[in-house]
């Protein structure tokens, strides 16, 4: 319950009626909210102060999707003052694109059988969270948001988190809210973990609102994961993130010919894909370019180039492009896109209106296969399987007189806009001292 007084201090209450209600047995580690306690906030003039938390172990589709909501509260009705907690040093170069700023985390990665490592110190997976885990909790303590976004793992990596949820739920008025992208991974496989990691009482205890990054007519995640009642309760659908808003113009880096674009998200698995396009070349007077991914081995990327530069000699130029650039400047521009599934690279596709051949990742997780199925199910886009994949059927998808396209008008691609008003709801109830 909220309370205003007339000389602008507000009160926040615990719901009586809610604190009556039975709650789920603590889970080890986790702690449950204080019970009926009083917190008198006082309202300075200040922007709303929004932290991000990103993990970022595989690729950079939560790195990217923070980023992209991060400068539209930046920039647009809120005029927030937004920071990332990113696990990626790459967040650097977006951030200072959006012109944020961001605390980057000693480096996880995950092999292809899920595992996780260190990506550049000999240490444990458990020494490396503990570490990380202070830095967040440190970051925020002293950045003091009004709302805190987390990306996909509500107790962070190897409950890295749950240190900085405890305290910030403790000290300060900090609204949390956890982000989804539309599919998590096969409904079994999402059961499992979030059964393993008590995931539904970590919401329930920490989490305000779930917020999923998608169409309930594309895909209800409340119809297939199992979610507890408290956590279904707290789910609102966003509508998917329109990529528009993230491009600038190209320039004269791409000339008037037609062009496809390959594009393989991070890059650390997508020498497969990269080289069944360039190996099926493009049709002559069209140019290709590849956009390798930050993560894709300096040893791979050479070998990338040197194939494109000797198959360019025979057919349409191909351009391996193996620095981090915003893949949207060229995506925005192609007439074609061959590319893996990941929810960035699929918004993408979806926001610019592209014909597109999506190639997704099937391990470790089946997210990306089971996102394009259901696209293509209803004429969005063109799928094929990664066991399928070879240069001719690449080129035959390239070279073929029409293929589906995805019409923006079908999909709800209104989630920057239910984000921006949200916070700006959230904001204007919630300060802190």
């Amino acid at each position: 319950m909220i309370t205003r007084f007339s000389s602008g201090t507000v009160m926040i209450m615990n719901n009586p009626q809610a604190e009556s209600t039975p709650r789920a047995p603590r889970a080890e580690g986790v702690y449950s909210r204080p019970q009926a306690k009083t917190i008198v906030l006082h309202r300075q003039h200040r922007r709303p102060r929004i932290a991000f938390y990103s993990h970022d172990t595989m690729g950079m589709g939560h790195l990217r999707r923070n980023m992209l909501i991060a400068s539209t509260l930046s920039a647009g009705r809120c005029r927030a003052d937004t920071l990332l907690i990113a696990g990626t040093r790459e967040a650097g170069f977006f951030a200072e694109q959006a012109g944020m700023d961001c605390v980057t985390l000693p480096a996880l990665t995950k092999n292809m059988h899920g595992r996780y490592a260190a990506r550049h110190y000999s240490w444990s997976v458990e020494e490396t969270a503990r570490l990380r885990g202070r830095i967040i909790a440190s970051t925020l303590l002293a950045f003091r948001p009004d709302v805190l976004i987390v990306d996909k793992v509500p107790q962070g990596i190897c409950n890295e988190l749950l240190r900085a949820l405890k305290l910030i739920r403790k000290r300060q008025s900090t609204h949390c809210v956890l982000g989804l992208r539309d599919v998590l991974d096969n409904p079994s496989v999402v059961s499992d973990e979030w059964k393993s990691t008590n995931a539904d009482v970590i919401i329930e205890h920490y989490f305000d609102e779930v917020w999923v990054y998608g169409d309930p007519r594309i895909y209800d995640c409340r119809n297939e994961y199992g979610f507890s009642a408290a956590t279904v309760a707290r789910i609102r659908f966003t509508g998917y993130l329109d990529q528009t808003t993230r491009i600038a113009r190209l320039g004269s880096r791409l000339n008037a010919s037609p062009l496809v674009l390959c594009v393989v998200g991070g890059g650390q698995d997508g020498i497969g894909l990269a080289k069944a396009f360039v190996g099926g070349g493009v049709p002559e007077g069209w140019q290709g370019v590849v956009i390798t991914g930050p993560f894709m081995p300096a040893e791979e990327k050479q070998w990338l180039t040197q194939l494109a530069n000797q198959h360019s000699k025979n057919v349409g130029q191909i351009t391996v492009i193996d620095r981090l650039v915003e893949s949207d400047e060229y995506l925005s521009r192609a007439d074609r896109v061959v590319a893996m599934g990941g929810y960035n690279t699929i918004m993408s596709i979806l926001s610019f209106g592209k014909p597109a051949l999506v190639v997704p990742r099937t391990n470790p997780r089946s997210e990306q296969w089971i996102r394009a199925t259901q696209l293509a199910e209803l004429g969005m886009l063109s799928t094929l399987h990664p066991n399928e994949l070879t240069a001719e059927s690449i080129c035959a998808w390239v070279t073929q007189a029409e293929v589906p396209a995805p019409v923006p008008e079908m999909i709800d691609l209104r989630g920057l806009d239910f984000v921006q008003a949200r916070v700006a709801e959230i904001t204007n109830h919630c300060s802190v001292t």
